[in-house]
């Protein structure tokens, strides 16, 4: 089959979009490489694709709670970083007690061992992860709408779903 997934055919728009949205990320509790880590682990599907009225880009989040331990060893960034370069590794963690946190309490928060706040913590962190992927989708949608790129893309979706079934 020569056509190419809708997917491949939103390259440029989702590069233009990813520069537009920057300011976007800069204000969120994630640092631009934890972003890039996010937007690694999710994919974007359209739901309804054969449904002019009902299609819509939605972010598929499932892969995002694998990675949100390895988040917590980088750097934080935007309005929820508080340090300089550097500070990020352990930053905010106060139910490390005297064992100085870091590699260990990842570890341990990884296999579920880990008590106190890590837990909200991780679920807080979902949670801004699938609404930040949710708004960029929703931007990459409206980008290729305006674009009048959607109708295409949306029908190139449709003819995936009906041949994979």
């Amino acid at each position: 089959m020569s056509e190419r997934p809708w997917t491949d055919r939103i390259v440029g728009a989702r590069m233009a979009v990813d520069q537009e949205f920057t300011s976007r990320v800069e204000s969120s509790q994630f640092s631009s490489q934890q972003w890039s880590l996010i937007m690694t682990a999710t994919e974007f599907e359209i739901e309804h694709p054969e449904d002019p009225d009902r299609a819509r880009i939605v972010a598929d989040t499932d892969q995002v709670e694998q990675i949100i331990p390895e988040l917590e060893n980088m750097p934080t960034g935007g309005m929820g970083g508080m340090g300089g370069p550097g500070q990020g590794q352990g930053q905010g963690r106060s139910d490390s007690s005297s064992s100085g946190g870091g590699v260990l309490d990842s570890i341990k928060g990884a296999l579920g061992l880990g008590g106190g706040d890590g837990d909200d913590d991780h679920a807080e962190k979902l949670q801004a992860a699938e609404q930040l992927t949710q708004e960029y989708a929703d931007e990459l949608q409206s980008h290729l709408e305006s674009e009048g790129r959607w109708e295409p893309v949306r029908q190139a979706a449709a003819a995936e779903d009906d041949g994979a079934e």
